[in-house]
């Protein structure tokens, strides 16, 4: 016999610039199949946004016709499918729930667009798709929702800092550092001395954190240019530069972070603080944090999908979910 919670409850979509992926969910909210796709909304198909949809749930509609449909990133932006305005902080489940708007499908499905989250003030902060995983990750650890507050960490092209309390993400921060990374990389003098190396050498990579970290030097625009600097004078190997520009530059963000936390007489030490995102990543931010005496930083798997599942829930699409293990 086939259990309530392998039985299809929602079809949940993660829809960013490049690429489309799709979760079949079942009602404990956990994945029992995924379609990925490179048709992001920046890369459709001559169909469009309609022909991207059907080639990658049209199956499972057909099956399971009146399966219920959400959609999170950047398929809710002014270039997506249709347009989710933002939300503005302080943001729980229930204001993107309120934010959702609906964009029918040539099948006739109705596909429910969760809206991003925005940030007024002097320096404008805006996310879009992560929102719905730090509502996931807030949906599996009851730890992240007292009142005391907890930090989550979501490394990536431009990585996103968010201090979530109440069980509402209250504000955000956006470190371009992956970007960044790429650019200097590809596009400047740095990567002229770099030999692409298959294996991460964890010397070089710590080595370019703490040099970030030194309150000693001038900052990100002048510590950058080390990266050759070592090079020329043999303190670095072309196949080790590469790590320790990217230990630089996440050193960079995570000392820019400590600043923030500096200023709330608070620092990344002791502070409850979960990632998401690669395994890789959050393996190399979780090596950075721990020369900033951060030694609890776990991953949080499923983020996506349980996010996803927990908005719709919330909107009352699919059955509520089991409640989150407590942590001890």
């Amino acid at each position: 016999m086939t259990s309530s919670a392998s039985t299809p409850a929602l079809i949940a979509l993660d829809w960013g610039t490049t690429s489309l992926r799709a979760y079949l969910l079942g009602a404990d909210g956990l994945a029992l199949d995924t379609r990925a796709s490179s048709a992001g909304i920046m890369k459709l198909p001559t169909g469009g946004f309609d022909q991207a949809f059907e080639e990658t749930c049209g199956a499972w509609l057909d099956v399971h016709a009146q399966l219920p449909v959400i959609a999170a990133g950047m398929v809710g932006s002014a270039q997506g499918w249709i347009e989710a305005p933002y939300v503005e902080t302080p943001a729980g489940a229930e204001a993107l729930v309120a934010g959702i708007v609906n964009v029918k499908t040539a099948r006739g499905v109705t596909v429910h667009v969760v809206p991003g989250v925005l940030e007024r003030g002097a320096l404008p902060n805006v996310m879009r798709g992560e929102e719905t995983q730090i509502f996931g990750a807030l949906a599996s650890d009851a730890s992240l929702q007292g009142q005391g507050g907890a930090l989550i960490g979501l490394p990536g092209t431009h990585a996103k800092w968010a201090f979530v309390s109440d069980a509402r993400i209250e504000r955000f921060y956006t470190f371009m550092t992956g970007e960044a990374f790429g650019a200097l990389r590809d596009h400047t003098i740095l990567g002229r001395t770099m030999h692409p190396s298959a294996t991460h050498d964890e010397a070089a990579f710590q080595r370019g954190v703490d040099t970030a970290r030194d309150a000693g030097h001038p900052g990100v625009l002048a510590t950058i240019f080390s990266t050759r600097t070592l090079g020329l004078t043999g303190q670095l190997s072309a196949e080790q530069q590469a790590d320790y520009l990217s230990g630089l530059l996440i050193g960079h963000e995570l000392r820019g972070l400590n600043e923030v936390l500096a200023r709330q007489q608070s620092s990344l030490t002791g502070r409850t603080l979960r990632l998401i995102g690669n395994d890789a990543l959050c393996d190399r931010y979780r090596a950075a944090l721990a020369r900033f005496g951060c030694h609890d930083a776990a991953t949080v798997a499923h983020a996506t999908e349980r996010g996803l599942y927990r908005i719709a829930a919330q909107a009352g699409l699919v059955p509520q979910p089991h409640a989150p293990v407590r942590a001890a």
